[in-house]
């Protein structure tokens, strides 16, 4: 019995023996994930600028139409508490605020492109709208990045939206699609998404109540 028992013994001591050590399971997978890693940061490195400079190419485009094609436009800095015209020095880890004021052929000031968010139904909006502050009118306004339901409340994207703006006085002020008597330069929110329309319009009051003194104190300032 003990010499029939023997072969079993000795295949099951080779059998342990073959087994793969752990700490070599553990050295591999940790170089693999390394070398993911690695590859994952190359690849973000070298697509990083192609992604800048379209982000740039959208907020340029966004700039001239809710300023209605200016000649020209300037950006203005937020340091100390003051718009600058004056770039500040470059630091990677600062995020210097910024808005666009827009002039015409004739160098004459136009308005002020200001960048807007807020929390919509689904997630953040993000917005850019012109704004005359003599005349405290907006010029227009375009969506920069939205995630809201598509087929219903993506329509803040759209002309039908977004064209009101265009001459709506500020504070802006929505109302109901059903309203008889529109007051002038006020917005007809998007039936079945008035969450999406308030969001959008509550973004644009609430970055103008933070952004006009400032621009009043430039203005007053005398810088061009």
């Amino acid at each position: 019995m003990s010499a029939a028992a023997s072969p079993t013994r000795v295949e099951e001591s080779h059998t342990v023996n073959a087994a793969v050590p752990s700490w070599k399971l553990m050295l591999t997978l940790g170089l693999a994930g390394a070398a993911s890693g690695l590859l994952i940061v190359l690849l973000y490195t070298w697509t990083l600028p192609g992604i800048e400079a379209h982000k740039a190419g959208i907020l340029r485009t966004a700039i001239t139409q809710v300023l209605k094609n200016p000649a020209r436009s300037d950006t203005l800095y937020l340091v100390g508490g003051a718009l600058t015209a004056k770039t500040p020095p470059a630091d990677p880890s600062a995020h210097v605020e910024r808005v666009y004021r827009g002039y015409d052929a004739q160098g004459a000031p136009i308005g002020y492109a200001i960048e807007a968010r807020g929390p919509g139904f689904s997630e953040t909006i993000r917005l850019i709208f012109g704004f005359d502050l003599r005349r405290q009118e907006l010029l227009g306004m375009t969506v920069l990045d939205s995630k809201e339901t598509p087929g219903i409340a993506d329509d803040i994207e759209r002309p039908v939206f977004t064209s009101q703006f265009a001459g709506a006085k500020a504070p802006v002020v929505g109302v109901k699609a059903s309203m008889q008597n529109k007051p002038p330069g006020t917005i007809v929110m998007i039936t079945g998404a008035t969450i999406s329309s308030r969001a959008v319009l509550r973004a644009i009051n609430t970055t103008l109540a933070r952004w006009q003194p400032l621009l009043e104190q430039y203005e007053r300032g005398g810088s061009h």
